[in-house]
């Protein structure tokens, strides 16, 4: 089964890659997603947060606040790496399971999994290959503050919690150029799109990068 990974620090312009995927056909598999579904109301995910974090970690209806749980593992090595330890094999078995379905039913078509840690994961080589989604930290900073709200300090705290952009270009089989507009990246992503079906699934033909 051939799996490509997609990956890129917050901000980088990963959102816009994958939506373009998707609508030239390409299948894409969210981590975001799944992480979603693994801590989801009656999940098994969710009971061992709920034992991990205590119940006020829960809205009255019972689900996740994960506001909340961001504030309580930001910062906190120990607790980040406790929820890790609950989220990260929920979303592993999830994957898989998507992968094998997307195998046995659309052989045909490229798979993408976008996967925001890959690198951080230290996963990269389960891929048949690594694209990296690539921005400038000083950009996505910017891109932080400028359009999602947030203070200059959180968002350079945000975006130095995650993989530097040496560690990320160093695990890259391709590098997708988002740096710029988003017609810009647009285009990368639709060559990207284009190469995926003319190769697929030999995925290591693709080009070294898309811009």
């Amino acid at each position: 089964m051939t799996v490509v990974a997609l990956t890129g620090g917050i901000a980088a312009g990963k959102t816009t890659v994958t939506d373009v995927l998707r609508s030239h056909g390409i299948a894409v598999v969210d981590a975001d997603v799944l992480a979603r579904d693994a801590v989801a109301p009656g999940s098994a995910g969710l009971a061992l947060i709920v034992e991990a974090f205590g119940p006020e970690i829960l809205f009255d209806g019972g689900q996740l606040d994960r506001a909340l749980l961001a504030k309580k593992v930001f910062g906190d090595s120990e607790a980040r790496e406790r929820l890790n330890r609950i989220v990260h094999p929920e979303v592993h078995r999830l994957s898989t399971e998507a992968f094998s379905a997307h195998e046995r039913e659309h052989p045909d078509v490229p798979l993408v999994y976008a996967v925001p840690l890959l690198v951080e994961s230290g996963r990269t080589d389960e891929f048949d290959a690594v694209v990296v989604v690539h921005t400038p930290r000083e950009e996505r900073i910017s891109r932080l503050v400028e359009h999602r709200g947030m203070a200059l300090a959180g968002a350079t705290a945000r975006v130095d919690a995650q993989a530097t952009d040496a560690e990320r270009l160093e695990a890259a089989d391709c590098v997708l150029d988002a740096a710029h507009s988003a017609v810009d990246t647009q285009q990368a992503a639709e060559a990207l799109a284009d190469a995926l079906w003319v190769t697929w699934p030999h995925v290591e033909r693709l080009p070294q990068s898309f811009t």
